[in-house]
C-alpha cells in the first residue's frame, strides 16, 4: 500500500512539472498494449480506456485500461451479456467510443460485419457487453465516419460506405429513445469525405474539420447550427493550415485541439487550437514528420488529473505503429463567450438589436446625470444603473478591441497581397516587354524569309555550276589517254 502512495505521489509530482502547450511522454511502469493505430479511446474518471485498433493489417478486439494516477496499464476483459459471442467486440478499427452514463458506447459500422451502423455497449460495473437495438433510419455501414456526442444525441457525419462512395450526410441516434433519424439541413454542406474531425460548441455548433476524398486531402472548416440545421463556411483567421485526415481532436473549454493526420506525403506537424468563440486558429506545438504525435489514427483526450486539465494522446501510425503515452497542459481561459454563427437574417436582425440597444443605453445615461440631485435613495439606484452602464461599456471596449485587432491582422494580410501584387506587375511588365520584342522579329520575318529563299536559291545554283564542272573535269579525264594515242 505505500509503495502505491510513492508512484502515486511521483506520478503526481511529474505532472505538476508539465508546462503549457508543451508534449512529454508520460514514463509507464510495467507491460504496455501493443502497438496500433486507428483505435477507439476515451477516459472516464482516473482511467484511460483503448478499444481495438489496427496493426500489421490485422484488427484488434483488445480493451486496455491505463490508470492516469500510477501510470500502469492492464488489459480489460468484458464478458457477454447473452450466450451468443455476437455480443462481445469483434476485431475492429476506425470505431469510436462515448461515455454514456456507467457504459461505454462503441460504434461500429464497418460494412464486414453489418449493412448499417452497430451500437455495442460495455457495461462499466458488471464489464459486459452486449449489442444495443436501436431502431429508425439506421445509417449505411461504413468507414471514416465521425460520432459526436451532443446532449443525449449521436450525430453521425460522412464517412465512406461499402462501394467506395463518399457520403456527407447526418444521422442523429437519440439515446434515450434508441431510435435513429436522418436529416436535412439547408444550404451547401461539406463535401463528401472521410477521415475528418468533428467538435461541438455551446450545444448549438457543429463543426468539422479537414479530412479527404479519394484524390485530395481539406483544410476546410464548416459549421452546422443544430437549431436551424443550416450549413456555413465561417471565415477564419490565424495559421495556417495544412490539409489533413485521420488526425484526432478534442475539445476544452471552448478550445478546439487536433493533432496527427496527415495529406498521403507526410504527417501534419502542428499541434493546432480553434478558439472557438473567436474563430482564431494557432499551432501551439510543432514536431517533426517521423515523430509519433504527427501519426495518422492516433487518438487525444482530456482527462482531469489531480485537480488540473491535460491532454492524453495515444498510438498511431507514422512510419512505425506507436504505443506511446504523451501528456500536454493546455493554457484554459478565464471565461467563455459562445460565438454566434448567424444567417444573413439572423445576423440582420442582430444588428438591429444591438443598435437600439446601443440607443437606449444612450438615452439611459442622459437620464441618469439628469436624476443625480434625486434622494439618496434614488441616487443609490442610479449608480447602480450606472456601473451597469459602464460594465456594458466596457464589454463594448472589448469588443472594440477585438475589431481593432482583427483591423491590423486585415491590414498586415492587405500588406502582404499588395506586395504580392507589386511582384506580379514587375512579372507583368517583363512579360510585356518580351511580347514587344518578339512582335518586332515577326514584323522581320518577311524580309528575312526572302532573304532566305534567295540564299536558297544560290545555294542550288552554285551546287548546279559545281556539278557540271565536275563533270566536266571527269570526262576530260577519262578521255584524255585516248586522245594522246590517237594524236600518235
Amino acid at each position: 500500500m505505500g509503495s502505491d502512495s510513492e508512484e502515486t505521489a511521483k506520478v503526481r509530482s511529474w505532472y505538476s512539472g508539465l508546462g503549457h502547450h508543451q508534449w512529454t511522454t508520460l514514463p509507464v511502469t510495467g507491460p504496455r498494449p501493443s502497438p496500433r493505430y486507428k483505435h477507439a479511446a476515451v477516459v472516464v474518471g482516473d482511467k484511460l480506456f483503448v478499444s481495438g485498433g489496427s496493426r500489421n493489417g490485422r484488427n484488434l478486439s483488445d480493451f486496455q485500461v491505463l490508470d492516469l494516477n500510477t501510470s500502469t496499464w492492464s488489459p480489460l476483459k468484458p464478458t457477454a451479456a447473452s450466450i451468443s459471442e455476437n455480443d462481445l467486440l469483434p476485431p475492429t478499427s476506425g470505431h469510436h467510443l462515448i461515455v454514456w452514463g456507467n457504459k461505454l458506447l462503441t460504434i461500429d459500422s464497418k460494412p464486414k460485419f453489418s449493412a448499417s451502423v452497430t451500437v455495442r455497449f460495455l457495461d462499466l460495473e458488471t464489464q459486459q457487453c452486449g449489442i444495443l437495438d436501436t431502431t429508425g433510419e439506421l445509417p449505411v455501414a461504413r468507414e471514416g465516419q465521425s460520432v459526436t456526442l451532443v446532449g443525449s444525441k449521436l450525430i453521425v457525419f460522412g464517412g465512406e460506405d461499402i462501394c467506395r462512395k463518399l457520403l456527407n450526410d447526418i444521422h442523429i441516434l437519440n439515446l434515450d429513445t434508441l431510435s435513429w433519424e436522418k436529416v436535412q439541413a439547408t444550404q451547401p454542406p461539406p463535401s463528401p469525405r472521410y477521415d475528418h474531425a468533428t467538435a461541438v460548441h455551446a450545444d448549438r455548433y457543429f463543426l468539422v474539420f479537414g479530412g479527404c476524398s479519394h484524390s485530395t486531402c481539406f483544410n476546410d472548416l464548416h459549421v452546422l447550427d443544430l437549431h436551424t440545421m443550416e450549413w456555413s463556411q465561417p471565415e477564419t483567421r490565424g495559421d495556417y493550415l495544412a490539409p489533413r485526415a485521420g488526425h484526432s481532436s478534442v475539445t476544452v473549454n471552448g478550445n478546439w485541439y487536433i493533432i496527427g493526420g496527415g495529406d498521403n506525403k507526410s504527417g501534419a506537424c502542428e499541434t493546432l487550437v480553434l478558439d472557438m468563440t473567436k474563430l482564431v486558429w494557432s499551432a501551439v506545438a510543432t514536431v517533426n514528420p517521423r515523430d509519433p504525435l504527427a501519426s495518422e489514427g492516433i487518438s487525444i483526450c482530456s482527462a482531469l488529473i489531480h485537480g488540473d486539465i491535460f491532454l492524453i494522446a495515444f498510438g498511431g501510425y507514422s512510419g512505425r505503429y506507436n504505443n506511446e503515452v504523451f501528456v500536454m497542459r493546455p493554457k484554459l481561459k478565464d471565461s467563455i463567450r459562445p460565438k454566434i454563427y448567424q444567417s444573413p437574417a439572423a445576423a440582420a436582425a442582430a444588428a438591429s438589436v444591438s443598435a437600439a440597444y446601443s440607443l437606449s443605453s444612450g438615452k439611459q445615461l442622459e437620464t441618469i446625470k439628469v436624476e443625480q440631485t434625486d434622494t439618496d435613495g434614488q441616487k443609490g439606484m442610479l449608480e447602480s444603473s450606472l456601473t451597469e452602464v459602464r460594465a456594458e461599456n466596457s464589454m463594448l471596449k472589448g469588443k472594440i478591441d477585438d475589431t481593432n485587432s482583427t483591423h491590423v491582422e486585415l491590414a498586415k494580410e492587405l500588406e502582404s497581397v499588395q506586395g504580392q501584387l507589386i511582384a506580379e506587375r514587375s512579372r507583368c511588365f517583363s512579360l510585356e516587354a518580351q511580347i514587344v520584342r518578339f512582335q518586332g522579329m515577326l514584323e522581320h520575318l518577311p524580309a528575312v524569309e526572302t532573304e532566305l529563299k534567295s540564299l536558297r536559291e544560290q545555294k542550288s545554283s552554285f551546287e548546279q555550276a559545281v556539278e557540271e564542272h565536275d563533270t566536266r573535269v571527269q570526262r576530260q579525264a577519262s578521255g584524255g589517254v585516248w586522245q594522246w594515242f590517237s594524236g600518235e
